[in-house]
């Protein structure tokens, strides 16, 4: 499957850059490759010439009047030809710019090309909202779930990676993540009962199972997560994902909505609470009536099955605001909502670099106030 291939020079004159003497002066270059220009012009608004090509290539010159110029290119990906020329097109036109700026103080910037609608889709956006380009070789899994879309895909850098609708979730290179959501190694696991929200990945289970608890209980709602997990991100998850139950552990196929509100109706506590689920709310319940609503309803139930002695951890990872370091109104918000739990609570945050994220996150330690 062969796609569209988009690449982009930039150009930074000075403000006095001659619009018109720079359209003229690479008009050659478009034209050496037969291609068909259209150029449409503004008092004001500098130039835009547009280039066609019989194999359906094109360019997009535009020529802004305070010296901005730039050049989008897009191609048939398949096309080895094309690509070559378009290359050429390139070298050219860089050339030249740098000849017509030798009077002005500029700066040039040739950026990668973007592949658009191939068969591997290379390109996830981070927290914070800038595109990332992985070097993703190969779909290892894509299927949908009742739930949501989940693919694993293939990194040559981390591995497997897990993506929930979209959204970036763990390779097989972020041990540091599941280490950071369970206490960096400052916690004693030993004898402990811990119950963890989500988790599909199977990750946190794997490596708090070694630690000898008590219990561990996981809550994951989606069977074709932890179906795909234990296939294909076995460096993540061992072996602990092929029974749903263990000598010190049981995986609930279930919202973990009422299965909180019936634990806490039980009076059954814990020792940990691990909450690790999607950036996306899934649950069945009708209380999910907004993002902030759905984790604030976690949290407090959380808070109800949590020991007076016990810790919470979790990274509040939330569609569209996310936790990453530079997104510091959002984690203000997560924070208001510490705020107005049915319990007053504390808290501490640690920053993490996770390899296959691109960027810092953020993670939570919560706990219940000493009563006085």
């Amino acid at each position: 499957m062969a796609a569209a291939r988009h690449s982009t020079l930039d150009f930074m004159l000075g403000a006095k850059a001659d619009g018109e003497t720079i359209l003229k002066g690479l008009q050659s270059i478009f034209q050496e490759q037969g291609m068909a220009e259209s150029v449409h012009t503004w008092q004001d608004h500098g130039y835009l010439a547009t280039y066609t090509n019989k194999n359906g290539s094109f360019a997009n010159l535009r020529i802004y009047p305070h010296g901005l110029v730039l050049l989008d290119l897009q191609s048939y990906d398949g096309d080895a030809q094309g690509k070559e020329e378009i290359d050429s097109i390139l070298n050219k036109v860089e050339e030249r710019m740098k000849e017509l700026s030798q009077d002005s103080t500029g700066r040039v910037k040739r950026l990668p090309p973007i592949v658009r609608g191939g068969a591997i889709d290379r390109y996830w956006p981070t927290a914070d909202g800038r595109l990332v380009e992985y070097d993703i070789d190969e779909v290892v899994y894509d299927e949908d779930s009742p739930y949501q879309n989940i693919k694993i895909l293939h990194s040559k850098q981390f591995g497997n990676i897990l993506i929930l609708s979209g959204d970036v979730n763990l390779a097989e290179s972020d041990l540091a993540y599941t280490r950071a959501i369970m206490g960096s190694g400052k916690e004693d696991y030993t004898g402990k009962d811990v119950l963890i929200l989500g988790g599909g990945d199977g990750g946190i289970l794997c490596e708090i199972v070694k630690l000898k608890p008590k219990m561990v209980t996981m809550v994951e709602i989606d069977q074709m997560v932890i179906d795909g997990c234990k296939k294909y991100m076995r460096k993540t998850c061992g072996d602990v994902l092929d029974n749903l139950k263990g000598d010190c552990y049981q995986v609930l196929i279930e919202d973990c909505i009422p299965v909180l509100k019936r634990y806490a109706k039980e009076g059954r506590e814990f020792d940990y609470v691990i909450n690790d689920l999607t950036a996306v709310p899934i649950s069945t319940s009708p209380e999910e009536d907004s993002t902030w609503e759905f984790l604030r309803l976690i949290l407090d139930l959380s808070m109800k099955v949590l020991k007076q002695d016990g810790k919470y951890f979790t990274q509040p990872h939330l569609k569209k605001t996310g936790n990453c370091v530079n997104l510091t109104e959002a984690l203000s918000l997560y924070e208001e909502q510490l705020g107005r739990l049915y319990c007053p609570v504390e808290f501490s945050k640690e920053i993490v670099c996770v390899p296959s994220y691109l960027e810092l996150w953020v993670f939570y330690t919560v706990w219940k106030k000493a009563k006085p």
